[in-house]
């Protein structure tokens, strides 16, 4: 993932009561740089409620995500770390890292999917991220 998560789209310390608020609050670094409107973070909570906790990836990991649309205007990617356990209703709860994934085309789409298994592929590097202190130190392991 090379550089391909960029700073200001990396958060820690974060706080949330539901995995639906964890969502929300992973994906507003791409609402606030104008990525992606606030009916594609809808879109990322509906795709939960209607085809369960498929994007919960593996323990501790949920990749938040939802099909090309126009309320997409670049394709970006987005972390946060959070300090409290989410729970999806997945075997693989609790979480801790929600990745946010937003992409302009199926190609391009496919294409961030691929490089985000590359990195997961490692089994200790949801660990890693869980072990970050710092949104500096966080950014530098995703983008290592």
């Amino acid at each position: 993932m090379s550089d391909s998560i960029a700073r200001d789209c990396v958060r820690t310390g974060v706080r949330a009561g539901t995995w639906q608020d964890a969502i929300r609050l992973a994906a507003a670094p791409l609402v606030e740089r104008g990525s992606i409107e606030g009916s594609y973070v809808d879109r990322m909570i509906s795709s939960v409620d209607e085809l369960g906790p498929y994007i919960v990836l593996m323990p501790g990991f949920a990749l938040a995500h939802a099909a090309p649309g126009d309320d997409v205007h670049v394709s970006d990617l987005s972390v946060a770390l959070f300090d409290d356990e989410i729970f999806f209703g997945s075997d693989n709860d609790p979480v801790r890292v929600v990745m946010c994934l937003a992409c302009v085309d199926r190609e391009s789409h496919i294409a961030r999917l691929q490089t985000v298994a590359e990195k997961l592929l490692d089994d200790t590097f949801v660990g890693r991220m869980v072990a970050c202190t710092s949104e500096q130190q966080l950014y530098e392991l995703v983008n290592a």
